[in-house]
């Protein structure tokens, strides 16, 4: 049976479980119709199969291995094939908790694949779609590590710092194509990623770890806001703005054709 919806078709990645399967459900509660797209198929068509039966909407699955070249280009080719889809959800990620020293690059290479490479990939593949056709709207899922690299591994923090700069860039650049792009900053969430990664979420202070559908919900409520940057556990966002005020403020001395005097360099005299 199929159905059909005016609203546009939300693609999830990471859907099989954690966060993505909450943005499915909540996006099938509004209407949408969805693509949802993970490693576990069985996962996906649990979920899949419960959404059409609870919401009635189509919801086709897609597993694939971001981390793979051939299946995240298969994925990229959907997006930009598929003229139902309106909304990307890039959600897939992983954390690896080492800490560098001690560590070689390949422990981290597969987290950079997925974190950053497919995450880079299917943003751009998104824009370019839903630019050709009026419009869209792209979720990244970094983290508030993407700012804190004091809480944890450099990185993972590292990764979503790319997330979180990439998907401002391209809301400014998205807009006047009519592309918008929220980039959301969860904390700690209980999700099935800290025991994937080596650590538990048992060990972490039940004060600092927000439930998945509250998080979930509180990123929708600042999609629907039109926000940018949402950061679901942050009480006062005047603290961002703050933050945000002082970034700006750096910009016009941040490139100079001369050293700040500070550093007591003598300027190279400049050539005729």
């Amino acid at each position: 049976m199929t159905t059909t919806s005016s609203k546009p078709t939300v693609l999830v990645t990471g859907a099989s479980t954690g966060i993505g399967a909450v943005y499915a459900e909540r996006f099938a509660r509004r209407g949408h119709n969805l693509v949802l797209v993970a490693r576990d198929f069985q996962r996906l068509e649990n979920l899949a199969n419960r959404l059409w039966e609870q919401y009635g909407v189509n919801v086709a699955v897609e597993a694939a291995d971001l981390t793979n070249r051939s299946e995240l280009e298969r994925i990229e080719q959907l997006i930009a094939s598929d003229k139902h889809i309106g909304v990307l959800v890039n959600n897939a990620g992983m954390a690896v908790s080492k800490p560098i020293i001690g560590s070689t690059p390949d422990d981290f290479q597969q987290m950079i694949d997925l974190n950053v490479t497919a995450a880079t990939r299917l943003g751009i593949a998104a824009a370019n779609a839903f630019a050709k056709r009026g419009g869209g709207a792209i979720i990244n899922l970094s983290s508030v590590l993407g700012i804190a690299h004091e809480i944890s591994g450099g990185v993972y923090g590292g990764s979503k710092a790319f997330v979180l700069n990439f998907s401002r860039a391209l809301h400014q650049e998205g807009v006047a194509h009519g592309v918008r792009v929220q980039a959301v900053l969860p904390g700690a969430t209980r999700t099935e990623i800290w025991d994937r990664s080596g650590g538990s979420v048992a060990a972490l202070d039940p004060a600092i770890l927000m439930d998945v559908h509250d998080l979930v919900d509180a990123a929708l409520a600042g999609f629907d806001a039109g926000e940018t940057v949402t950061i679901p556990s942050l009480p006062d966002v005047a603290d961002w703005q703050a933050l945000e005020s002082a970034r700006v403020k750096l910009l016009p001395n941040l490139s100079r054709n001369t050293p700040a005097a500070r550093y007591g360099v003598k300027a190279a005299e400049k050539a005729a």
